[in-house]
């Protein structure tokens, strides 16, 4: 059976609109449940994360030919490849905390159980 040829602009928008839904479903649920989503998303190969950053590769080798050929500015294929060069180093320094996510996750949360002290996220240097 083919499948109906897809308007990749229709396809682009409906792709932000689900990620706007996941956005506001994130905001919305119970702690472990979020963090099993953060640890999805965050997948370098299946999650959102390593999608965006092959759709920037994608965008910035569109733009490496069509630079070559004079058709866009150099400009905007370096900057396109700085982009992916960059989400790729995120995706590959948050990578390392996703075991930590989902063993997160999965970890029962005690319903009397006096919250942990909360953990600085700033260390100030005393001169």
């Amino acid at each position: 059976m083919t499948h109906p040829t897809v308007n990749p602009v229709l396809l682009a928008d409906e792709i932000t609109r689900q990620l706007g839904r996941l956005t506001d479903h994130l905001a919305q649920l119970p702690p472990t449940e979020a963090t099993f989503v953060i640890a999805r998303i965050l997948d370098p190969d299946d999650g959102v994360l390593g999608g965006v950053t092959s759709l920037v590769i994608a965008g910035s080798r569109f733009a490496k030919t069509q630079a070559e050929q004079g058709r866009l500015p150099a400009e905007v294929w370096l900057a396109l490849g700085r982009a992916a060069n960059e989400l790729d180093d995120i995706a590959y320094d948050l990578d390392e905390h996703r075991t930590t996510l989902r063993h997160l996750s999965q970890q029962p949360i005690p319903a009397a159980a006096k919250p942990p002290a909360p953990a600085p996220l700033v260390v100030r240097r005393h001169r």
